[in-house]
């Protein structure tokens, strides 16, 4: 087994190979020029256009942000990561500015709801350095855009944690909020639970990584901007931090030594994104008993290895494929494309841990 400074060398080299073309191509405001958008056989290219570069971005923030919050400092790895945050932050001006030929894409379809979640929860994650940090007229910019999601009604399934998400951040940030799309996503949970951890997509049991990819990450985080506004959001937070302990369990004892992990159910084409809420236990400091720091960080080292150095996993350029292990255009679903798979950015968050501490403690 790699030694720790090997096992975090890996993950700054493998965050920066994900995220250096998407940031630096929309810093440079060229991102819908340059990023291919490659579709699922059955997806249709004309469609996923409009969503698949505001995907690419928000997913990528999504797993860098807590590690962009850190603090800066002068060796190889904090270098970076400034360099990396100023990326971010230029990128996210060039995605909200109207005048930008980046101006991404909020309010048309459904899919805009999705990834200005993601955005959202990148910013929650990275409150200093992409949002503080910005400038004036870009928070203006900003938060006109994440407004402009509202018109999108999500569905009864995970879609309604992506509306209290957005809501989330717009609390956080001194904006008016929506209680009753918190609410809705908070209930609806709150009756969804199946037990040992996992809730239904919606009414119904779906065998999926949904828990990690969306449900549980975002509940936790919406429960801790909203707990104190209600007792009855106050009474859930302190379930729900053990019932994602508990899917964190499963999820890493789904981990084979090798770093292979079950293929089940959609969405393949996000990867090591499967992890998403084992990582964000691991970065809060709350891992399930009997499963210690060094499992997590040795565990998700052999599943970066395992599905992210297959040849064809990015392209000659440097963009991501769609597929799981590999090239697999075939496993995407019709929603699936160049920038949906971005999200495997999220099984980079105990990275926003300091380099002395390296999920350890």
């Amino acid at each position: 087994m790699p030694d720790e400074p090997s096992d975090r060398a890996a993950w700054v080299s493998l965050a920066d190979r994900i995220a250096r073309p998407v940031l630096t191509a929309c810093a440079e405001r060229r991102l819908k020029r340059d990023m291919p958008v490659e579709v699922a056989p059955n997806g249709k290219s004309d469609e996923r256009r409009r969503f698949s570069h505001l995907e690419a971005l928000a997913r990528t923030l999504t797993g860098i942000a807590a590690w962009l919050e850190l603090p800066a400092d002068q060796t190889p790895e904090g270098r970076l990561r400034s360099e990396l945050a100023e990326l971010a932050l230029r990128s996210i001006e060039a995605a909200v500015d109207p005048a930008s030929p980046d101006y991404m894409n909020f309010s048309q379809g459904a899919q805009p709801l999705v990834d200005t979640a993601f955005l959202a929860h990148a910013l929650l994650r990275a409150p200093q350095h992409l949002w503080n940090s910005l400038p004036h007229k870009a928070k203006d910019h900003l938060v006109a855009a994440l407004k402009s999601s509202r018109v999108i009604r999500p569905g009864e399934n995970n879609w309604v944690m992506f509306a209290a998400t957005i809501e989330a951040f717009l609390h956080r940030a001194g904006e008016p909020w929506d209680a009753d799309r918190v609410e809705r996503a908070l209930s609806s949970h709150a009756k969804w639970y199946k037990g040992d951890g996992i809730y239904g997509d919606g009414p119904d049991f779906h065998w999926d990584y949904y828990n990690s990819f969306v449900i549980h990450p975002m509940l936790v985080d919406v429960l801790d901007t909203f707990a104190a506004e209600r007792n009855e959001w106050q009474a859930m937070q302190p379930l729900e931090i053990a019932r994602a302990r508990r899917y964190a369990a499963v999820l890493e004892r789904l981990i084979s030594p090798e770093g292979a992990f079950p293929p089940i159910g959609r969405s393949l084409a996000y990867r090591m994104g499967v992890f998403h809420l084992l990582a964000q236990v691991a970065l809060r400091r709350q891992l399930p008993d009997g499963v210690s720091p060094a499992q997590v960080r040795s565990a998700l080292t052999a599943v970066f290895s395992r599905t992210m150095s297959v040849p064809g996993t990015f392209d000659p350029s440097g963009w991501l494929t769609i597929g799981f292990c590999g090239h697999q255009p075939f496993i995407g679903e019709p929603y699936i494309s160049t920038g949906s798979a971005y999200l495997c950015s999220a099984a980079h968050l105990p990275h926003g841990l300091p380099p002395h501490d390296s999920i350890r403690t």
